[in-house]
């Protein structure tokens, strides 16, 4: 398979439609099960794996349900291999920004994330 942006793309359009709709579902079909979720600007160190984080979006308030304006958008894909990508996004949730990085792995003829590290951007008020 030759790793294409518009396959990546497509990837990450599902993740920003399962966080804008706190879909557990989405999700799940783009982490993949093994998927590492971490920050640093939580204190401790903040590490999850998919089973903690998903019962976390489940219980949001989607934006989509408060009617919150989409602010999430790709700033950079970078391709390694036809196995291999990694992206820098950025999206808001209530009131906070993110910036994420994500490692995408192409396995089982799909592109996954592996990893999700991020930053989160308290936005003024």
């Amino acid at each position: 398979m030759r790793a294409t942006i518009e396959d990546i793309t497509a990837a990450l359009r599902m993740y920003f439609d399962g966080l804008y709709h706190c879909d557990v579902g989405r999700l799940e079909s783009i982490f993949h099960p093994a998927a590492v979720y971490a920050t640093t600007d939580e204190t401790p160190f903040l590490h999850r794996t998919m089973a903690e984080y998903f019962p976390i979006v489940a219980a949001r308030k989607s934006g989509a349900s408060r009617n919150e304006a989409r602010r999430d958008h790709i700033e950079a894909i970078d391709i390694a291999s036809d196995t291999i990508a990694l992206a820098r996004v950025r999206c808001s949730i209530g009131s906070r920004d993110f910036v994420d990085f994500l490692t995408l792995v192409h396995v089982e003829g799909k592109w996954q994330i592996i990893a999700k590290v991020f930053n989160i951007i308290e936005k003024q008020q």
